[in-house]
Formats: C-alpha cells, sequence, structure tokens
C-alpha cells in the first residue's frame, strides 16, 4: 500500500511539476538563504537525478538505435545542431552579455532532457524513439556539450572545455551507466525503485531551479524579461524546427513529434549545473527558466497533437457515413 501511495503522490507532483518548480524558484527569490547553502552539491543532484534516468534504460533502447539508425541519428544531429544554433542567434539578437548569452548556449547544447518522454507519450509519439533519443544525446554530451559550447561562446568568455568534459562524464554519463547497468542485472530489486524515481526527480529539479534563483535573485530581477523571452523562442524553434525536418526527411508522424519534442525539450538541470560550476550565478538563470517553461510548453503541444487526432478521427467518421 506505501508503495502504491507513493506512486500516486509521484504522478501528482509530475504532473503539477510547473508549479512545484514555481513555488520552489520563489521560495529560493524570497527565502535565498534557505537554498543556497545547497549549491555545493548541485552536481551531486544532477548525478542522483541522471542515476534514476539510467535505471529505465533496458538493453531494448541500445536495440532500437541499431534497428532505427536513421530515425535516430536524425533526431541526434537535429538535436545538436537546431538548439545550438539557435541559442547562438538569439543571444547575437537580443544582444545578451556574456554571462547570460553562455547560458542561453549551454540550454542549446545540453542533450534532450527525461521529460520529453513523458510529453511524448501524451502527444502520441514514437516513445520508443524518444527514449533512444535521449539515451544517444546523454552518451554523447560529455563529448559534444563541451566543443559546441566553446564554438559558440568561447570568443565572448572563457570556456574551459576539458574540464567541463570530466565533470559531464562524473555528473551525467557515470550515473546514466551505473543506473543502466543495475537495472539490468537486479531488475526485479529496483522495481519499487522504479516507481518513485519520478517523485525523486521532480522534487530535485525543483530544488536546483530554486538553488539557482536563490543565487541570482538580483540579477533576474534585472534581466528576467528578456531572458524569458529568449527562453520561449529557443524551447518553440526548437519543437518547431524538429518536427519539420523529420517531416521533410520523410517520417511518419509519431517520430516527427517525438523528434520535435525531443529538441526542443532540455536537459536544463545540467545546462544548470554546468554554468555554476563553470561560470556563475547568473549564466544559470536561462536554465532554471527553461526548466520551468519547457513543461508548459510541451504539455501544451502534446495537448494540441490529441486534439488534432481528435479532429482528424471526427472528419473521417463523417466522411465514412
Amino acid at each position: 500500500m506505501g508503495g502504491i501511495h507513493l506512486q500516486n503522490i509521484g504522478r501528482f507532483i509530475v504532473k503539477n511539476m510547473v508549479w512545484l518548480v514555481v513555488l520552489v524558484g520563489a521560495a529560493g527569490a524570497v527565502f535565498p538563504a534557505t537554498l543556497s547553502w545547497i549549491a555545493p552539491q548541485v552536481p551531486l543532484l544532477l548525478g542522483i537525478v541522471m542515476f534514476g534516468m539510467g535505471m529505465t534504460i533496458e538493453f531494448k533502447d541500445f536495440r532500437h538505435l541499431v534497428r532505427h539508425p536513421w530515425d535516430v541519428g536524425i533526431g541526434v544531429l537535429a538535436q545538436f545542431t537546431i538548439m545550438p544554433l539557435v541559442a547562438y542567434l538569439l543571444t547575437q539578437a537580443f544582444s545578451l552579455p556574456p554571462d547570460l548569452a553562455v547560458g542561453v548556449i549551454l540550454v542549446g547544447t545540453c542533450p534532450g532532457g527525461t521529460a520529453s518522454n513523458v510529453i511524448t507519450y501524451l502527444a502520441k509519439g514514437d516513445v520508443a524513439l524518444s527514449v533512444t533519443m535521449t539515451m544517444a544525446t546523454t552518451l554523447l554530451a560529455p563529448f559534444v556539450t563541451p566543443f559546441l559550447t566553446l564554438l559558440l561562446a568561447g570568443e565572448e568568455i572563457a570556456v574551459n572545455a576539458p574540464a567541463m568534459m570530466l565533470s559531464i562524464a562524473e555528473m551525467v554519463l557515470l550515473p546514466v551507466l551505473l543506473g543502466a547497468a543495475l537495472n539490468h542485472f537486479f531488475r526485479r530489486r529496483v522495481a519499487y525503485a522504479l516507481t518513485v524515481l519520478p517523485l525523486i526527480s521532480a522534487l530535485l529539479v525543483a530544488l536546483l531551479v530554486g538553488v539557482v534563483v536563490s543565487m541570482s535573485a538580483p540579477r533576474l530581477a534585472e534581466v528576467g524579461t528578456l531572458v524569458a523571452l529568449a527562453v520561449v523562442l529557443h524551447n518553440g524553434f526548437g519543437l518547431a524546427l524538429g518536427y519539420a525536418l523529420a517531416g521533410l526527411l520523410g517520417l511518419s508522424a509519431p517520430k516527427r513529434r517525438a523528434i520535435g519534442i525531443e529538441v526542443g525539450m532540455q536537459n536544463s538541470g545540467m545546462a544548470a549545473s554546468l554554468a555554476l560550476l563553470y561560470f556563475n550565478p547568473a549564466a544559470a538563470i536561462p536554465a532554471a527558466l527553461f526548466s520551468v517553461w519547457h513543461n508548459i510548453s510541451g504539455s501544451l503541444a502534446a495537448n494540441w497533437f490529441t486534439r488534432r487526432d481528435a479532429d482528424e478521427s471526427e472528419i473521417s467518421a463523417d466522411v465514412s457515413l
């Protein structure tokens, strides 16, 4: 009974994650001392989230990569071209100062976030493709994210790419691989943990946002509107261009939805952690705002897709009559 109770709580919190993140962020802004002390533990928090992600990976996910390399390849290429380039163009269009610019670029160069898998499911997209894309981009992140960040932001601000590569390997790659190994060798024993992982992940992501806000509240008050606009456009272009590219290359509707959602929804927790480690709290502001907004936009996109499916079903029924 306790497991079922926790599972229900987890579902409720994940469903209302946006409000949880906003609430914790507001607490960080009003009472910064309550959360700022957690900042040194941010890498550990992210590692726990990524370990949980690893525990959801099965070897059949790798089989999907082998059986459908074209689909996954398109998605990975879209992920690591569309979002970084859009990020760079937005920083130039808005003339963002270096610390905020590198924060936007970090969001763009990070892999897809795990929330995209849930949104893809709600949108009736190809969930297997979404999960495989998240896995593939996460495994590539230690190499691709530092390189792209250096390429796009290196002229504006110092980027220690080798150190960043090592940090991503420690915070992201190693926990994911350990979680996947644990799930493979001890699947029955971790079954209960899998039911509460969404709850733990949601709480930790909200805590990450709260820490960022607590450390950068004065700067957020100054530039919040401008950065929020950049974040909304970044996410919107990612969703739309990812979907459009998949369509141009002839992929089916479920695959287009998976790729569009995966491209538009980033691992903002990773971006925030890297910003705090290698730049300054202000550089983490875009990631914190992205954490809130992409859950809202993803839910709206899923609702739009499902409503469109319902409308098309009604039209087909009318035609058949």
